[in-house]
């Protein structure tokens, strides 16, 4: 009997538990698998949602070739707490040379470094494209050591030869580093959403090392070394030789923001920093957007960040002086006419150098210019809206090159202190690097959590 009172009390438990979830026909949703999505990032934080005035405040109108401010609102985001190092970028430099280095083996040269083939693979799998192993690799020294199981011997195509090279060195050849990646663009979306003639494909961008010269979203694939010759380049009267062959690679540079770095290949970091990341959420079994994509920010999030969560002030720091109550410079610029020194440096310094901002952002004004996503065009500024403002062209490759500029934000170690203020913008042609530009990365907040706002 007890076994039957048992057995009963468990069909009725099953019968009451399936109309719970809807057994009876009932909508309960079809939810995601649960993770926690407001975990901040490593090494950004939290930019609350909120609204300030964005633009000049009315006393700096007068003669300036601008729109007035207008009272605008933000979601909440995650930004990066200082500009991108060089530390930080060679990592990506590192996985893009690791990436070349295997693939140009393939599978048969490198097996230790490639995934097992799928169980259910067919004929041919042995030598049919495969993911690279990460893990194993490490940080690519086994791969490239000359010694035991290493493969550097066999990785002399990676590196300059003949009248390219210097002899009696192994030197990289830094034109082999290319980042090949496609992405769907929303704005090319939205522009052919209606179109019944139009595919997936005509909204997918591809950068490539093979581009179809007939399809005008393909480009080429972006070479990810930073261009070191900007220090000499920018500057012809200067002598700035030993900037050239340190600042990248040097370990006293690591904490440095990386300059020579153009907005397509600052847009490059961001697609594999996304990327790099989505590879470890699968691994644990997360979903590919458990963590919204890492992008440049726009020209108005650069301008909310930089205020700190204050309204109408000049810098980020707050009120209109250069100097704190110490007669301390509060950034780094060029000082009156020209005392590049009089602030800590002469050119870039560390990333984390003077004080940060009310949200702990440092270095929002001057150390380096800072690349946003917006393209830069004046006459936009009347359309755009009060939440969220963005203006975006995905300028093909034939373009004229005024199509071409971007915004660029926050001034620099060389500019003068006009510049740094929160409201002033520049701009850049998106394949041009300079010596004085970086970008630092923001990337969306999942819904909406006002325990961050006690």
């Amino acid at each position: 009997m007890r076994n039957i009172y048992l057995l009963g009390c468990l069909a009725v438990t099953v019968m009451l538990a399936s109309c719970g979830k809807g057994g009876q026909g009932e909508l309960v949703g079809a939810y995601n698998k649960k993770f926690r999505n407001n975990r901040i990032p490593l090494g950004m934080v939290y930019i609350p949602p909120g609204r300030t005035l964005i633009g000049m405040s009315d006393e700096d109108i007068t003669g300036g070739q601008t729109s007035p401010s207008k009272m605008t609102s933000f979601s909440a985001f995650f930004m990066d707490q200082t500009e991108i190092s060089n530390a930080e970028y060679r990592q990506f430099v590192n996985w893009v040379r690791d990436s070349v280095a295997i693939t140009m083996l393939g599978p048969g040269g490198a097996p230790q470094y490639y995934k097992p083939a799928p169980a259910n693979a067919g004929p041919g799998a042995a030598t049919a494209q495969r993911n690279i192993d990460w893990r194993k690799v490490g940080n690519g020294s086994a791969l490239w050591s000359t010694k035991g199981n290493g493969l550097g011997n066999k990785l002399t195509d990676m590196y300059y030869s003949g009248a390219d090279a210097i002899p009696g060195r192994n030197e990289v050849d830094i034109r082999r580093l290319r980042y090949a990646y496609s992405y769907v663009s929303m704005d090319l979306a939205a522009e052919g959403r209606k179109d019944p003639n139009k595919k997936r494909q005509d909204f997918i961008v591809t950068y490539t090392d093979t581009p179809d010269p007939n399809n005008p979203n393909h480009h080429p694939s972006i070479q990810v070394y930073p261009d070191t010759m900007v220090w000499k380049a920018d500057y012809s009267y200067s002598q700035n030789d030993p900037m050239v062959k340190t600042y990248f690679n040097h370990p006293s540079y690591d904490d440095y923001p990386v300059v020579g770095v153009t907005w397509e290949q600052a847009s490059a970091f961001c697609v594999w920093r996304t990327r790099f990341y989505e590879s470890v959420a699968v691994a644990r079994k997360q979903p590919l957007n458990a963590r919204p994509e890492y992008q440049l920010p726009s020209d108005a999030q650069f301008e909310y960040a930089a205020r700190g969560g204050n309204v109408k002030t000049k810098y980020p720091w707050g009120g209109p002086y250069v100097r704190n109550a110490k007669g301390c410079m509060q950034a780094n610029f060029k000082v009156g006419r020209g005392n590049y020194s009089d602030d800590g440096g002469m050119y870039t310094v560390n990333v984390k150098s003077y004080f940060p901002n009310d949200y702990g952002l440092y270095n929002m004004a001057g150390n380096v210019a800072e690349w946003t996503v917006t393209a830069y065009n004046q006459s936009a500024s009347p359309m755009l809206m009060d939440f969220n403002p963005n203006f975006t062209y995905v300028a093909k490759t034939n373009d004229s090159k005024y199509m071409k500029r971007k915004v660029v934000k926050g001034g620099s170690w060389k500019d003068i202190g006009f510049f740094l203020q929160n409201a002033v913008a520049t701009y850049e042609y998106q394949d041009q690097a300079r010596s004085y530009i970086g970008f630092r990365c923001i990337s969306a907040y999942p819904g909406t959590d006002i325990s961050y706002r006690n």
